[in-house]
């Protein structure tokens, strides 16, 4: 596939149920005071629009810190905040967390609005936090330099998405759409440009994430327009569109990003949604980690990314601890810098560069069938 890097699923097939990661602290102390204990919190959208992708990440946390725990003997506990996705309701979360003296680390938010909300908060507490799912480029760029993420930023995901759609689509004419939000204007930028220097017809629309019927753009597509680009972050309205489309009689092909994998929220058969994680259900080899999951519940590709984020802070304070040293906010975040996992649950190698972001983040892309299954997309 010409422009875009996908990992085959076997490369998940080191990953073992107990955790993967470079420290691998066993028996951790804390700096000679008993057990290795501390507290980190999580920041997700428990509730609201996108609760289903919210509740799927706080399970994963749990998951990662009840094996992690196990693993390194270590008295983790995770206190948790729901933001709804809102960069309103973020920055009181994160207010509340930073405020909390035990809170050495956190996990998420989820929205690349909500980091732009709540970087310099965190930044000014000296508090790391990891994002399992937040991609626009400008957060790490330097503002925010306790921040890190494990998954790829927009600029790898835009550039991939839209050689794809150019390349095997072929497409006269396109609508891309965003959600006026800070992940989904990124991308748009990303990718408009790759699009009309291949010579493709590019209409842009915006629309708020609380619209739900969207009709009147479906009347805007004109006869060469066959592809639709939806980098949204609520699946069921990407399933409305997709409504709206047939009523209407239009044939298009919708490529969505991120947010639309959801197998129980989104299913319009020929549809693509590119993701930064892999589906896992799908790798034999993890097939105890599936189950261990599945007792919480369904999942997409939201979860493992957030297992992912609280392995390497229950990784760096497990390291703390074995140092002789009580977990704080400080040496936390100088243990985060260091993480070198030579595999995890995304198949892929963890490790941080000066900006926060993970030098080894790639990009997989899924095509569904016409029983709503998502298929991934042979490299």
């Amino acid at each position: 596939m010409k422009g875009r890097t996908v990992v085959v699923a076997s490369a998940l097939g080191a990953l073992v149920v107990a955790g993967c990661g470079s420290s691998g602290g066993t028996n951790a102390g804390g700096g000679g005071n008993g057990p290795c204990k501390a507290t980190i919190g999580i920041e997700a959208p428990i509730t609201g629009p996108v609760a289903v992708l919210g509740q799927e990440q706080l399970h994963f946390a749990q998951l990662a810190m009840s094996m992690d725990n196990k693993k390194n003997h270590t008295k983790i506990t995770l206190k948790q905040g729901d933001t709804q996705l809102d960069p309103a309701q973020a920055t009181t979360v994160t207010q509340q967390l930073t405020s909390d003296d035990s809170i050495v680390g956190v996990v998420g938010p989820a929205g690349s609005q909500e980091v732009d909300a709540v970087g310099a908060l965190m930044a000014r507490a000296g508090l790391a936090f990891i994002s399992g799912s937040a991609t626009n480029v400008t957060l790490t760029e330097g503002k925010y330099p306790t921040f890190f993420r494990v998954v790829s930023n927009d600029r790898v995901q835009g550039k991939d998405d839209a050689n794809y759609i150019v390349n095997k689509l072929h497409p006269k004419a396109i609508m891309i759409i965003d959600d006026q939000e800070v992940y989904s204007t990124g991308l748009v930028g990303f990718m408009t440009p790759i699009l009309k220097a291949a010579g493709i017809k590019v209409f842009h629309e915006s629309v708020s994430q609380k619209q739900t019927d969207f009709s009147s753009l479906v009347t805007k597509l004109t006869p060469q327009t066959t592809v639709v680009i939806l980098p949204w972050q609520v699946a069921a309205n990407a399933q409305q569109f997709g409504h709206n489309l047939a009523s209407q009689h239009k044939k298009v092909t919708i490529f969505g990003t991120d947010g639309l994998f959801s197998p129980d929220a989104f299913t319009i058969a020929g549809s693509y949604v590119s993701a930064f994680g892999p589906d896992i259900n799908a790798i034999p080899a993890d097939a105890a980690l599936v189950t261990a999951a599945k007792k919480m519940g369904n999942f997409g590709t939201f979860g493992p990314p957030i297992f992912a984020a609280t392995h390497v802070i229950d990784e760096a304070i497990a390291s703390v601890c074995n140092a002789g040293q009580t977990p704080s906010r400080s040496n936390v975040l100088a243990a985060i810098k260091k993480t070198n996992e030579q595999t995890s649950i995304l198949g892929q190698p963890i490790s941080f560069d000066s900006h926060g972001d993970n030098a080894h983040g790639k990009f997989f892309l899924f095509k569904i069938d016409s029983s709503g299954k998502y298929n991934l997309v042979p490299g």
